[in-house]
């Protein structure tokens, strides 16, 4: 137990700056991936090659990295990268992007995605994933494979705030119809109604969904009250405290 109260870092106002500096540097770092691989001769196609380099969402996990801290942990007992993969249970690995050990034990894992361009053919894609993945380590913490109490898991997904995420989306007709919060939802609205409904049926003990417009880096949005940063890290801040005591 530590010698003084854990105090969560931040108010609402500092936490909102933090998220706004993280959102700048997102640009930032994505437009220069998209540069240097321009540079080399090696062009993804789309905008896939501002995101193949892999490190632009790596303020948001600093961000992450500063709330484990302020809860108690060392940088030390935090890891990312696929030297530190986690057991699964249908697979037999998992890289989650920030992962969170102390004496062999799994105290959280993090899973930090984006969407930018490409829409439509990318939210069912993202859903699946992140459905598959949660199914997955719940499974593998009940055979107890990740320790015996009952780690913190969180989804975390920027999405581009833009006219085509923005719009109604046409759905495809089914003989079965389809359920009534879905008509005439945005693809924004989608990632919503995935995140709420991940927390609410216990796939992840937090979600966070950001909108972000290309042409006012630092800009964002949050378009659930549930699904705010402050709220996410604050969460993860009480899991953490919570495993050894003291909080404020």
């Amino acid at each position: 137990m530590p010698d003084s109260p854990l105090i969560y870092p931040w108010n609402a106002e500092e936490s909102s700056k933090r998220v706004e500096a993280a959102v700048r540097e997102f640009w930032t770092v994505r437009d220069a991936a998209g540069e240097a691989q321009r540079a080399r001769g090696n062009v993804d196609a789309g905008t896939r090659g501002k995101v193949t380099a892999g490190k632009h969402l790596d303020a948001f996990a600093k961000l992450f990295l500063e709330v484990v801290c302020a809860a108690g942990f060392e940088q030390s007992e935090v890891h990312s990268g696929r030297n530190h993969n986690v057991p699964g249970y249908f697979r037999s690995q998992k890289c989650w992007d920030l992962v969170v050990i102390r004496d062999g034990r799994l105290c959280a894992a993090i899973e930090l995605k984006s969407q930018v361009g490409s829409f439509s053919n990318n939210v069912n894609n993202r859903t699946e994933e992140a459905l598959g993945s949660s199914t997955d380590f719940w499974v593998t913490f009940r055979e107890g494979t990740l320790g015996p109490r009952r780690p913190w898991l969180g989804y975390f997904m920027l999405v581009e705030d833009h006219p085509k995420s923005r719009k109604s989306i046409k759905n495809h007709t089914s003989p079965l119809g389809i359920r009534e919060e879905f008509l005439g939802s945005s693809y924004i609205d989608r990632y919503r109604i995935l995140c709420e409904r991940m927390v609410l049926e216990g796939q992840y003990s937090a979600a966070a969904l950001l909108t972000a417009p290309i042409a006012s880096p630092g800009a964002f949005s949050q378009p659930s009250e549930g699904l705010e940063v402050d709220v996410f890290m604050r969460s993860l801040f009480g899991h953490l405290v919570g495993l050894q005591g003291g909080s404020k």
